[in-house]
């Protein structure tokens, strides 16, 4: 309750600055559609945002961070403080460019359901028929294997909270993960060395982003730099590699 009273607290010290700019980025084989209604909320909060598509399955993951990330950055203000908030295969494409490059006025990253760790569903899918049309080059980068990409790319080395789901609406492939999972990817999954904070809700991968508690979580965090755990499930897998 304390946590919860200091975090309302500072969010009504702090409301968005019209320089703060917040790109959203979605998930493999989706659009910016998808984010319509995290484009909804933070609009309403002040926020300048810039809703960002790209082809998702037509490239590896360095080519779509590099062609779509300088645009989005370029539709912010000039002098903007910078945030990302990201859905899944997007918090991947944010960390590959952050270790590549430098972003001036770098504010908050908050990822939702991030396969941070890679997931399991590609390792033991990608060989079946489809899997490639479907979910394309960077579909088949995201494993947990020493070849997927964001097992490669290292710590966070920027300010980033993480929202997990633990509920799902695809029992086969929640058959393929361990432990809890959002029916795309593994609670544990989304871990990431060097985060700010971690929060697990009992929401699915594929309408996350569109959830109430994770569009209030998203606020908090950019406002706060935190999470409220009071909303949160008791799971927390992810303890030994916070920040």
């Amino acid at each position: 309750m304390l946590r919860s009273l200091l975090l309302l607290a500072l969010l009504s010290a702090a409301p968005a600055s019209s320089q703060d700019c917040v790109i959203l980025l979605h998930g493999l084989a989706r659009t910016s559609g998808s984010m319509s209604e995290v484009e909804r909320v933070l609009t309403d909060e002040g926020y300048h945002v810039v809703n960002a598509g790209y082809p998702s399955r037509d490239f590896p993951i360095n080519v779509l961070a590099e062609s779509t990330i300088p645009d989005a950055l370029r539709a912010c203000p000039d002098g903007s403080t910078v945030h990302f908030v990201t859905h899944s295969m997007g918090g991947i494409l944010v960390r590959y460019y952050l270790g590549q490059h430098p972003v001036e006025g770098l504010g908050r990253v908050v990822m939702m359901g991030p396969p941070n760790g890679g997931s399991e569903v590609v390792d033991k899918l990608r060989n079946v028929p489809g899997f490639g049309v479907l979910n394309g080059q960077a579909g088949d980068q995201l494993g947990t294997d020493t070849t997927s990409v964001p097992v490669q790319l290292g710590p966070a080395t920027f300010e980033v909270g993480v929202i997990a789901g633990n509920r799902s609406i695809s029992p086969i492939l929640s058959a393929l993960l361990p432990g809890p999972d959002d029916g795309k990817v593994a609670v544990a999954q989304t871990c990431l060395e060097g985060m700010t904070d971690h929060v697990v809700l009992p929401v699915t991968h594929t309408f996350m982003m569109r959830n109430g508690s994770v569009l209030r979580q998203i606020v908090l965090f950019l406002e706060a730099g935190a999470f409220d755990h009071e909303a949160s499930s008791p799971e927390d897998v992810c303890e030994t590699v916070r920040e």
